[in-house]
Order: C-alpha cells, then sequence, then structure tokens
C-alpha cells in the first residue's frame, strides 16, 4: 500500500511538540518542511504520478529515514 509518511502520523506521541514547534523554531520548520517535501516527492514517484529510476527512489528513501531520525532526536532533545 502507498501511503504518505505524515510526522504527526509517524510520531503520535509528539503531535502537539510537532505543531509547536513547527511555529516556535525555525531549525524544526526547515525539518519538517524538508520531509514533508521529500515525502510528497517519493510518494508521487511511487504512485507512478513522476517517472524515476528504482535507484533513485531508493536514495530518496534513505534520506527520508536519515531526516526522519534527525527530527525523532530533535524532539527527544528538544
Amino acid at each position: 500500500m502507498i501511503t504518505r509518511h505524515n510526522l504527526t502520523l509517524e510520531f503520535p506521541e509528539f503531535e502537539e511538540k510537532v505543531n509547536n514547534l513547527k511555529i516556535e523554531n525555525s531549525h524544526f520548520k526547515k525539518l519538517f518542511h524538508e520531509f514533508d517535501t521529500l515525502d510528497h516527492e517519493i510518494y508521487r514517484i511511487e504512485c507512478d504520478a513522476e517517472p524515476a529510476t528504482d535507484e533513485t527512489l531508493n536514495d530518496l528513501r534513505i534520506k527520508r529515514v536519515h531526516l526522519k531520525d534527525e527530527i525523532y532526536q530533535f524532539l527527544m532533545n528538544n
């Protein structure tokens, strides 16, 4: 099943914190926007709305995982 990876669904325990940090912290807002943009690009490729090689798609997925890890660490430490 092809789905988007919304951060509030990925980290339901941090939903309120995510929403607050998007407003209050410029670095977190940047990370959130990067994650959302990357996730949207991956979703478009997976839905065949945008062509890409398997290698490109895998590279984007790896970037998303690394970014998600960075966001998680940010949420844990702030």
